[in-house]
C-alpha cells in the first residue's frame, strides 16, 4: 500500500461518518477524481483482509469490516509497518530518501523519487538539502551523475552504520519486523545469526546488553547483505593486527566462521575486525561486584584519570555530593573501555532511554554533559547524545544513592521567652522529630551572632530575624502550630522555606514576543551584562552546551545554562513567551536561563528538584504562563513548589 492510499485508509478508519470524496481531495491535496480511482484501489486490498469500501449516495465513503480479526491483523501490522510511516510530512519524506539510497547500490534518479513522493522536482531539491546534511554526519557524499542519477559515496563503515541508524531499530522483534521489510536478510538466516552468537558469547564468557546483543546481529545481518553486494569494510593490517591481539577478536573470528558456514557467506579478515570492534564496543563486566582493586588490574590507568576527573569535574560543577562515591567511580571506568572502543572506530550506539533521561533527570544529564566534555579534552572524542545518556545514569544512581544518605538536620532555637517556652518548644520537636532533627542547643536573640553557625544546618526562632544569617532561618509561634510544623518538615526534607529564593525580579521578562531560541538567548545574555553578571563570552557557552545536546525538556520548558558555571552567585533568568517557538525537535515558551555559581561550595541538589518540579508540571507552567507581573508568578511558585 503506497502512501496515498494508506492516508486515505487512515481518514476512513478513524472517521465516524463517510466521507466525500471532495473532503478526501482537500484533505491529500489531490482531485476527486484520483481519490475515486484510489478508493477502487483500495477496496481490492481491503477484500483479502475481511473489509471493503462502501460507496453511499450522496453521502461519501465509509469503511465497512467483515470479519473483524482478520481485519485487525491487518491494521497492526499496517500501522507498525516502517514502510507505511506518513511521508506527507518533510520528516518522513527526509527519511524516505535517505532509505532510497541506502537501499540501492544503483543510480537513483530524481524523476524516481519525485514520482514515488507525489511531490515536483524542486521539491524534492529543498528536502536534498536536510538528506545531505544527515549524511554529512557519517562522511557520507551524494554524488551526482549526468543521466545518472544519484549515488552514495563514502567509507563501506560509514555506510554501514549509517545503514544500521537510519533503517534498522534494535527491539528482537523490530529487527525482525524491519528486516522482512528491507530483505537484508531472510528471516531464517536472521535467526541463525542470533543463535550463532548468544552461542559463542555464552561459551566465551562474554557479557553483553540486549541493545548490544540486538546491534550486533543487525551489523553482522548488514555485513552479509552487503558482502554479497560485493562492498567490503576495509581496515589497514595494522588495525588487524592489534584488534587480533583482543580477546573479543576470537570471539568473532568463530562466530564468523559460523555464519559464513551456516549463510554460505565468505568473509575476508577485514570482516572479522568489524565483528570484533562490536564486541569491544558492546561488551560489559559479567560481575557488578567486583572491588576497586579488581577493576584496577582490569582497566589502564588512563581509564581510572579519565574517570577520576570526570567525577571531580561534575562535582565542582554542579555540587551535587558525588564526590566520594566509590560506586559512581567504578561504574564509570567500567562504561569508558567500551564507549572509547565505539569512538575509536565510529560505531554508533542507540540509547533508547534517551528522550525519558533528558525528561526526567535533566541534573544527571547535564553531569553527563560535563562528563562528555573531559573526553573531548583529554582524547578529543566528540561525544553525542545517546553516549551521554549513557553516561548520564550512572550519575543519577549516584544522585539518588546520595539523598538516600541524607544527614540528619542540625538546628539551634532562639527564642526570646524565657527558659520554659524554649524548652517546651525544645521537647516537642524532639518528640516529633527525634532522630530526624538533632537540636543542638537553645539561646537568646542577642547572643545568636556569637553562635559557631558551621556547627548547624538551620535556625528555628520565635522571634523574626532581620539580619541574614549564613544559614537558612525561620520564624516559628513559641507554642507550634501545624503551619509552624509545616516550615521545620520542609527545611528536615530539603525543602526551602523560600521556594521562590533563586527568582529575581530584575531578571524576570513576562509574557515576551520572541520568535526564535536565538532571540530570546540573546535577550537575556544582554540584562545579565547590563547588570553585570556575566561577560561577552557568557552567551557563546550557552550556545555551546546546546550543541551538546539541546535543553528542552517537553511541557513548553527549556532550561538553558552555560557550558560552565560563570557567575557569583546562583539564580535563574525567566521569561514567558507570548506564544511557543520551537526550540530544536520541541515547543517552547517558558524559558529558564540558569545560572550556577562558579567555585560554590553549596550542594544544589534542591535547587535542581525544584526545577525538574516545574518540568514534570504542566498545570504549573500553564499557571506561570499566565501570571502577568512578578508579584503574581512567586506567588504561584510558592504555592506549588
Amino acid at each position: 500500500m503506497d502512501e496515498r492510499l494508506l492516508k486515505i485508509f487512515k481518514s476512513l478508519l478513524l472517521a465516524r461518518s463517510p466521507l466525500t470524496s471532495t473532503h478526501l481531495a482537500n484533505s491529500i491535496q489531490v482531485t476527486s477524481r484520483t481519490i475515486r480511482n484510489d478508493i477502487k484501489e483500495l477496496a481490492i486490498i481491503l477484500e483479502e483482509y475481511g473489509a471493503t469500501v462502501k460507496s453511499i449516495r450522496g453521502t461519501g465513503y465509509q469503511l465497512v469490516i467483515n470479519q473483524h480479526e482478520t481485519f485487525q491483523r491487518f491494521v497492526h501490522e499496517t500501522m507498525n509497518n516502517p514502510a507505511t510511516s506518513d511521508s506527507y510530512t518533510p520528516e518522513g519524506r527526509i527519511q524516505y530518501i535517505i532509505n532510497r539510497l541506502l537501499l540501492t547500490n544503483d543510480y537513483l534518479k530524481q524523476e524516481e523519487l519525485a514520482d514515488d513522493l507525489y511531490i515536483s522536482k524542486s521539491t524534492l531539491q529543498k528536502l536534498m538539502r536536510d538528506v545531505k546534511k544527515v549524511f554529512e554526519k557519517y562522511n557520507i557524499e551524494i554524488e551526482m551523475r549526468p543521466n545518472y542519477g544519484m549515488k552514495l559515496k563514502g567509507e563501506e563503515i560509514s555506510l554501514r552504520f549509517c545503514l544500521s541508524e537510519h533503517l534498522l531499530n534494535r527491539s528482537e522483534n523490530e529487527i525482525e519486523k524491519i528486516n522482512d521489510l528491507v530483505k537484508i536478510v531472510t528471516k531464517e538466516e536472521l535467526q541463525t545469526i542470533r543463535t550463532i552468537i548468544l552461542k559463542k558469547v555464552y561459551e566465551r564468557d562474554v557479557t553483553l546488553s540486549d541493545i548490544g546483543l540486538n546491534n550486533l546481529i543487525i551489523h553482522l545481518a548488514i555485513a552479509c547483505k552487503r558482502i554479497r553486494d560485493n562492498n567490503y569494510v576495509l581496515f589497514i593490517n595494522q588495525e588487524i593486527n592489534n584488534l587480533a591481539k583482543q580477546k573479543e577478536y576470537d570471539v568473532a573470528l568463530e562466530i564468523i566462521n559460523n555464519v559464513g558456514e551456516k549463510l554460505n557467506v565468505d568473509f575476508p579478515p577485514s570482516e572479522i575486525a568489524y565483528a570484533a570492534i562490536h564486541l569491544l564496543g558492546t561488551k560489559m563486566i559479567s560481575n557488578d561486584d567486583l572491588d576497586e582493586n579488581e577493576v584496577a588490574n582490569m582497566l589502564d590507568e588512563n581509564i581510572h584519570n579519565l574517570a577520576n576527573e570526570m567525577v571531580e569535574r561534575v562535582e565542582n560543577s554542579l555540587k551535587i555530593g558525588v564526590e566520594d562515591d566509590r560506586e559512581l567511580y567504578l561504574g564509570i571506568c567500567l562504561h569508558l573501555k567500551p564507549a572509547i572502543n565505539r569512538y575509536r572506530y565510529k560505531m554508533n550506539i542507540r540509547n533508547p532511554m534517551l528522550e525519558a533521561i533528558k525528561t526526567n533527570y535533566p541534573l544527571a544529564f547535564q553531569a553527563g554533559i560535563i562528563a562528555g566534555t573531559v573526553l573531548k579534552e583529554v582524547l578529543n572524542i566528540d561525544i553525542d547524545e545517546g553516549e551521554i545518556g549513557y553516561l548520564a545514569l550512572h550519575f543519577g544512581a549516584a544522585i539518588e544513592r546520595s539523598s538516600m544518605k541524607s544527614k540528619t538536620k542540625r538546628c539551634l532555637i532562639v527564642c526570646a521567652s524565657g527558659l520554659g517556652s524554649a524548652k517546651l518548644l525544645y521537647y516537642k520537636l524532639r518528640s516529633k522529630y527525634g532522630s530526624d532533627l538533632d537540636i543542638i542547643g537553645t539561646t537568646e536573640y542577642y547572643k545568636l551572632s556569637e553562635f559557631p553557625f558551621e556547627t548547624i544546618d538551620f535556625v528555628i526562632s520565635t522571634i523574626p530575624l532581620k539580619e541574614k544569617l549564613p544559614v537558612p532561618a525561620i520564624f516559628v509561634h513559641s507554642i507550634l502550630d501545624q503551619s509552624d510544623l509545616k516550615k521545620v518538615e520542609d527545611v528536615i526534607s530539603g525543602k526551602a522555606a523560600n521556594s521562590f529564593k533563586y527568582t529575581r525580579k530584575e531578571l524576570t521578562f513576562l509574557n515576551k514576543d520572541f520568535r526564535t531560541k536565538k532571540e530570546v538567548l540573546a535577550f537575556l545574555s544582554l540584562k545579565l551584562q547590563e547588570l553585570q553578571y556575566v561577560d561577552e563570552t557568557f552567551l557563546d557557552s550557552v550556545f555551546e552546551r546546546e550543541e551538546a545536546s539541546p535543553t528542552c525538556f517537553g511541557n513548553l520548558v527549556a532550561v538553558p545554562h552555560p557550558l560552565k558555571p560563570q557567575t557569583d552567585g546562583t539564580f535563574w533568568v525567566i521569561c514567558t513567551l507570548k506564544k511557543p517557538i520551537q526550540w530544536a525537535d520541541k515547543s517552547v515558551q517558558f524559558v529558564c536561563l540558569l545560572c550556577v555559581q562558579k567555585d560554590g561550595e553549596h550542594n544544589l541538589k534542591r535547587m535542581y528538584e525544584m526545577l525538574l518540579g516545574i518540568l514534570e508540571n504542566s498545570e504549573l507552567v500553564h499557571q506561570l504562563l499566565k501570571c502577568e507581573n512578578y508579584q503574581q508568578f512567586t506567588s504561584v511558585l510558592l504555592k506549588n513548589i
